[in-house]
């Protein structure tokens, strides 16, 4: 199979594994934000740091070496499994012993109980990693989608029969363990690879030197990706918390099922052709052309559709955090442009780089977010779309020097989906403002608005030959 006929195999599965996946979730998110508590989905927020912490520790960028590795053996992948195996356990200790530091942090008595049953997740997901990862590195997203949706709809369905039961937040904690529990089970029964019973040290050491840096740089983006939670969680209420995470939570859904499902993609493919600058650069343009052009519509008609949508789904006790959500569709419009050129460091591997622009970039968050706190959580809000700008400005400068794809060259190839976007938001915003405003009209409103947002910006693009679009009829439908 070609690598043209290979990743776009590998896309529509990806994208067919993000979508039905992300549709089960939001399904259940919404069943369970209509019964549970803001301030239930405010403690889970006040664990995320440590979360993301705990998975970036296991991991130990590892299972990336592995992708780029071409040829990676059984030796391989066993050190890593069980490096990653025993890091799990580590890290579960640690969590466990430190639960009664955090809960006197944020003063909240329950998170000690919370904190010892949520990350045995850790543990749990430490068994499937490379298994995982094999599938990713072989592309086999086919498999992934038979694996990940039924662990999905299974452990959704148990999160929503506990919250009818007044379990609280509970019914999200086991939701977590369910999923993870038994997608770990599937992992091991559909994979072809079990660990042979072997550790190398020339293989650790190998995988080390370029995982370690991944991994540094992966601590710093997941104490600081979360660390809004954690001064929202400290000197805002629970339930402020609970409107924050769960704005943020819906602004990930497109951010994810188009970012998540080309990065599944890009970074094996990436590291095929990681020796050709020019093959690279073009396709990177194009990928990077595609991902914004989809998205850039759905984000800005989320943002102005935000009071219905919100209301309508999650019920009017969910509205103090629409301002918060339209704020954070900026951010979800930025962060899939910055975070590919980091792919790029990667396949090239510049772990050291990479390294480097993360302790830049997390210097700069330090300082945002001391300047921010005393304006608030809106502040927070708008230094997080600041530091988003910077972040796309810096990573973009290093990476583009490798493929000899500049940063002014990539914001030339940006500028008109934006202009287009901003073109077909106003009259929409208009529209939404003579609409009814009443909850009755909400679906309507959503509908209306969303429907006819895609239309104008589509057809704004076609009469004016939007590049990625014409790179869609030709990739995609063969026309």
């Amino acid at each position: 199979m070609t690598l043209k006929k290979k990743t776009l195999n590998g896309l529509f599965w990806s994208f067919t594994q993000q979508f039905s996946v992300q549709g089960s979730s939001i399904l259940v998110s919404i069943i369970l934000a209509r019964i549970l508590l803001p301030s239930d989905f405010g403690l889970i927020g006040m664990l995320s740091v440590f979360i993301a912490l705990g998975n970036s520790l296991i991991d130990s960028g590892l299972t990336s070496s592995l992708i780029r590795t071409v040829d990676a053996d059984q030796t391989d992948f066993s050190t890593v499994f069980f490096l990653n195996l025993m890091g799990s356990l580590i890290v579960y200790t640690a969590m466990f012993f430190s639960a009664p530091l955090i809960s006197n942090f944020f003063e909240q008595p329950l998170l000690i109980d919370i904190i010892r049953v949520y990350c045995l997740s850790f543990i749990i997901s430490a068994f499937s990693g490379v298994q995982r990862t094999r599938m990713t590195k072989q592309m086999d997203f086919k498999t992934q989608l038979k694996i990940v949706l039924p662990s999905v709809i299974i452990s959704g369905l148990v999160g929503i029969v506990l919250a009818y039961q007044d379990f609280g937040v509970w019914a999200l904690v086991y939701m977590t363990l369910t999923q993870h529990l038994f997608a770990a089970f599937q992992f091991w029964f559909h994979s072809n690879w079990k660990p042979s019973w072997v550790f190398s040290m020339s293989k650790l050491k190998y995988h080390f030197e370029f995982g370690y840096k991944i991994t540094l740089s992966g601590i710093l983006n997941s104490v600081f990706s979360n660390i809004y939670n954690v001064a929202i969680g400290k000197y805002f209420s629970v339930a402020e918390l609970g409107y924050y995470t769960r704005a943020d939570s819906l602004k990930q859904i497109p951010v994810q099922n188009i970012s998540t499902s080309l990065s599944k993609v890009t970074f094996p493919m990436f590291s095929e052709i990681q020796d050709d600058n020019e093959r690279l650069k073009n396709i990177y343009k194009r990928l990077m052309q595609q991902v914004l052009f989809w998205l850039m519509p759905v984000m800005t008609l989320a943002s102005i559709l935000a009071e219905p949508l919100f209301r309508f789904l999650l019920t009017e006790k969910w509205l103090p955090a629409v301002p918060f959500f339209q704020i954070l569709c900026f951010i979800g419009i930025m962060y899939p442009i910055h975070s590919y050129n980091l792919n790029i460091l990667k396949v090239k591997g510049r772990s050291d780089l990479y390294l480097k622009l993360e302790i830049i970039k997390k210097s700069l968050t330090t300082i945002g977010l001391f300047a921010a706190i005393s304006f608030g959580i809106f502040g927070l809000l708008w230094v997080q779309v600041i530091l988003n700008i910077l972040a796309f400005l810096i990573n973009s400068h290093y990476s583009g020097r490798l493929i000899g794809y500049a940063t002014l060259h990539q914001i030339k190839d940006i500028i008109p989906i934006f202009i287009i976007g901003i073109t077909m938001a106003i009259p929409v915003f208009i529209l939404n403002e003579y609409l009814p405003s009443n909850s009755s009209f909400d679906l309507f409103r959503v509908l209306i608005g969303g429907i006819s947002g895609m239309i104008l910006y589509l057809l704004i693009s076609f009469v004016f030959k939007s590049e990625p679009l014409i790179d869609f009829r030709k990739l995609v439908l063969k026309r």
